[in-house]
């Protein structure tokens, strides 16, 4: 080997040696630049987060329907930890197992224990005043107690899909999902503390050391807008009916015309929100805005109203078409009950809730003005109601409208709506015609001050003399309709039933249905505006039997209870 050849071979293993030492400063310098400096910080800094409480969510009445009860958060400081970590681990895995395995638990324990550099470490939050009395008798050194708190929920599964629940993100930390708690995770969570503190190579704090508190920030409590009382006499009713008529599942909302107020919003089969985790993940949204459903007839309050508004037509107009069934594009359209009623005047096609009748209210108004009601009653839009989740159907383009979609969609088929767009949609009816925004709540307390949450100012949707007619035909349709057996004696209520079959895979299923009623009273001036619906009820498919009766004893209640009087 030459001598030339040496020196080459020298220069490049003097080379690659350089090119190693600058690839491992580029690497300690840039990529693990921030987790060196994280590294360091924690060899002579303690961080202890100091957990904010979440707010309330309180009913009208300031009432809780979510609140928080006293736990505990165990931790420990291993630098003082006597007895071994496995020993420790193992006799409070015992303790606090509960739907984890204890094994697991136990690792978890013993993995956090084996930290002597670490002052304070977590090992379990969400511990009852037992299970600390019974861990304090045991006498571990180094293990300690900070209050915690574990939301509760008064109603239980009452307002589980209003409500939605508290669980984890994944850093371990308290979040909200779903309903209020979801939406208004930032203003219910506050703001933890932090406390840090200089330490020596032992791990133990040095007296004169640098030092810094943040006081923790507690979260605002949430003032909405239900009613206990409503919600309650809501789920206990609907309870009743699932079981009665044999239901899948339902949902009934409550609702303030005038101002948009959710009074009561119920949907069940729900979920428990303190055990959530023992649910399935399509149980947490609400139906009531994250489900659509094709309407049925009682879509057809809403295409009476917008060509009354129109000018195209009165309640004494006359069908011209309404002799026989229909034949569009192919399509032969028939009445629910194939009975048919010549020159039947529009009061009396939604009292028969006549589909061939309809088709010609809808032809009267057109498709272009058809289109911009849909627009007008918010159906191209979601509501914008403070829950978290919701959901619509997009309303198809103009230009793939044909004269059979005008035609169904008329009597509420081939059409999705979720059920809180359809009672804000009725409620133009009930407050005269001003489209509102409904919201669940209020306002914000904070400090013992509320703060009133404003909502978007109404638009104006019908003319107040359209919506009058138009209310005025709905008495007619529940005092002659197929429900009429069901109604309350004495109270003038507005309402209309549906009855709407499900879409299966490209068509229609004729044993599958669900039953609607939506109305609101008293007539003259409401008291309030709700909507029921029934999914699949076997008892008898059609609204009038099963959702119409269970809207009525509801508004039974409802007049008891807030003392609403017979007109005759």
């Amino acid at each position: 080997m030459n001598t030339s050849f040496r020196l080459k071979l020298v220069l490049f293993g003097f080379w690659l040696l350089f090119g190693l030492v600058i690839g491992r400063l580029f690497y300690w310098q840039v990529l693990e630049a921030d987790q060196l400096a994280i590294a360091a910080l924690k060899q002579h800094q303690d961080l202890k987060t100091i957990p904010a409480s979440r707010g309330r969510i309180l009913a009208a009445d300031k009432s809780s329907l979510a609140a928080n009860e006293e736990v505990f958060l165990l931790f420990a400081d291993p630098s003082r930890l006597e007895m071994k970590a496995d020993l420790a681990a193992e006799k409070l895995a015992f303790l606090l197992a509960g739907e984890e395995e204890e094994a697991e638990l136990e690792e978890t324990i013993k993995n956090r224990l084996n930290q002597p550099d670490s002052l304070w470490v977590p090992l379990r939050r969400q511990v009852s005043r037992e299970v600390k009395k019974t861990i304090e008798e045991l006498e571990i050194a180094g293990l300690g107690f900070e209050r915690d708190q574990k939301r509760i929920y008064p109603e239980g599964t009452a307002s589980a899909h209003l409500l939605g629940f508290v669980g984890h993100d994944h850093q371990g930390e308290p979040k909200g999902y779903f309903g209020l708690e979801g939406f208004y995770d930032l203003q219910l969570a506050g703001q933890p503390g932090v406390v840090r503190r200089e330490k020596d190579a032992s791990g133990k704090p040095i007296l004169l050391g640098f030092s810094y508190k943040e006081e923790k920030k507690d979260g605002r409590d949430l003032l909405t807008t239900l009613d206990r009382t409503v919600q309650f006499l809501v789920e206990r009713k609907l309870k009743e009916a699932l079981i009665n008529y044999g239901a899948v599942s339902g949902s009934v909302v409550v609702m303030d015309p005038d101002s948009g107020a959710i009074l009561g919003m119920v949907s069940l089969p729900a979920y428990d929100p303190v055990t959530y985790f023992n649910f399935a993940e399509e149980d947490f949204p609400n139906p009531v805005i994250a489900s659509s459903f094709e309407p049925g007839s009682v879509f057809k309050i809403l295409v009476a109203a917008s060509a009354v508004n129109e000018g195209v037509i009165t309640s004494e107009t006359r069908c011209l078409t309404c002799s026989g069934p229909r034949k569009i594009g192919g399509f032969e359209i028939h009445t629910w009950n194939d009975r048919y009623y010549p020159n039947s005047t529009v009061a009396e096609i939604l009292i028969h809730s006549d589909n061939v009748g309809m088709i010609f209210v809808a032809e009267k108004l057109g498709r272009e003005s058809f289109l911009k009601y849909l627009k007008g009653f918010g159906f191209a839009e979601p509501t914008g109601i403070d829950l978290q989740e919701e959901d619509v159907s997009p309303l198809r383009p103009a230009e793939e409208w044909k004269e059979i979609d005008l035609a169904t969609a008329s009597f509420g088929q081939g059409i999705a709506v979720t059920p809180l767009q359809m009672i804000r949609a009725a409620a133009v009816i009930a407050n005269r015609g001003w489209l509102i925004d409904p919201h669940v709540v209020s306002g914000i307390i904070e400090a013992g001050e509320v703060k009133e949450i404003k909502n978007r100012l109404p638009k104006r949707v019908l003319k107040s003399s359209a919506a009058e007619s138009v209310s005025a035909m709905m008495v007619e349709a529940v005092e002659k309709g197929e429900a009429k057996w069901a109604k309350p004696e004495g109270f003038r209520i507005a309402g209309k039933t549906g009855t709407a079959q499900i879409p299966v895979e490209g068509h229609y299923d004729k044993e599958k249905t669900i039953a609607s009623f939506v109305g609101f009273a008293p007539a003259g001036r409401p008291r309030f505006v709700m909507l029921v619906t029934l999914k699949e009820p076997s008892s008898s498919p059609w609204g009038s039997e099963t959702a119409a009766p269970l809207w009525f004893e509801i508004a039974r209640e409802l007049f008891i209870y807030w003392g609403v009087m017979p007109e005759r």
